[in-house]
């Protein structure tokens, strides 16, 4: 789309008129041959001697470039400009840390998937994940791993792409057999400290109890509240089994509810994906966009022009001053 950015600039256009009728001729004393018997002459041609002016006229040519080289200057003052379509840059608008259970029970074949055929509990979660994360183009994703420690995985990305492939790659026991949820919960925390945004949001999914962490749940929790994050915890699994296989939902709730965040139960894959669009509803993101155009000046097409023109002119001037020269010299 063709743009003056000045447009404005136009209302100088009949300024060279406007100077034309208010501003007097421009008057210049010259030199002048003076003879002895002016009088003389004067008196024998019967003419009155009187002060003289000469006024230089412009041919029609010269006119016509001058309004020309005027229209154009006019024109390049108005910076002309083509614009483009609008550019849209969305910016992040969370973080948003995912820390997963990679203990033994996670290869629990009792996870029913959407055709309620059993499947591995990593299998079903790694796919609502993967739909997850690839829904999450407005905010930053960053991935721990936990076990019988914590690992970071991914630090806050929007790199979507390369999340989903090492969600892939998870698999069971490579973090551990035991669980170290006050780890994974302390891990997150390091890792938003250099985070600028406003939401920062931990997403806690276990199928077992805290068996391995050098720091409790509970106090992760409370240091968590004072970084301003709000943890939402998913427990999977069965709450009646004793051991690592047992999911303590009492801890997983009571770490949420200080984080001012929300424990959910996952009981299959459904559900779980009910869960994390539960948790988008809950944790609404302030999406930032920004908008604009590219834009290019065509500023130097009319002011090249005019200065082209313009010396066109005063060659053509010049030449001509030539060539009248010369034809006095061959006359005398």
């Amino acid at each position: 789309m063709f743009e003056l950015a000045y447009p404005w600039a136009l209302l100088a256009l009949p300024l060279p008129l406007l100077v034309w009728w208010l501003v007097p001729p421009h008057r210049e004393k010259v030199s002048a041959l003076r003879i002895p018997f002016f009088a003389e002459t004067v008196e024998a041609a019967g003419a009155t001697p009187q002060s003289g002016a000469m006024v230089l006229r412009l041919r029609w040519l010269q006119r016509i470039a001058a309004v020309l080289i005027w229209c154009l200057l006019v024109v390049g003052l108005t910076k002309p400009q083509l614009v483009g379509d609008p550019i849209v840059r969305t910016e992040a608008s969370r973080d948003v840390m995912l820390a997963i259970d990679l203990s033994g029970s996670m290869g629990y074949k009792d996870f029913p998937d959407v055709n309620d055929t059993m499947s591995r509990r990593l299998d079903g979660v790694q796919r609502v994940v993967d739909n997850f994360v690839a829904e999450r183009s407005e905010d930053r994703i960053g991935l721990i791993v936990f076990g019988d420690a914590a690992y970071l995985q991914l630090p806050f990305t929007r790199d979507l792409a390369s999340a989903r492939a090492l969600v892939a790659l998870m698999d069971v026991g490579m973090a551990g057999p035991r669980t170290a949820i006050g780890d994974a919960i302390g891990l997150a925390i390091k890792n938003f400290e250099n985070s600028t945004l406003e939401k920062k949001l931990l997403i806690l999914l276990t199928d077992g109890n805290d068996t391995a962490s050098k720091m409790t749940p509970i106090n992760a929790a409370a240091i968590a509240k004072e970084n301003g994050i709000e943890i939402y915890t998913i427990g999977v699994g069965d709450e009646k089994a004793t051991g690592e296989d047992r999911v303590d939902f009492e801890t997983l709730q009571a770490v949420a509810e200080r984080t001012g965040g929300e424990f959910f139960r996952a009981t299959d894959e459904s559900s779980l994906a009910d869960v994390y669009e539960r948790i988008d509803q809950l944790a609404v993101a302030d999406v930032k966009t920004s908008e604009w155009r590219p834009r290019e000046s065509l500023m130097h097409w009319p002011v090249g022009a005019a200065l082209g023109l313009a010396l066109f002119m005063y060659a053509a001037l010049l030449i001509g001053a030539w060539r009248r020269g010369r034809r006095r010299v061959v006359a005398t």
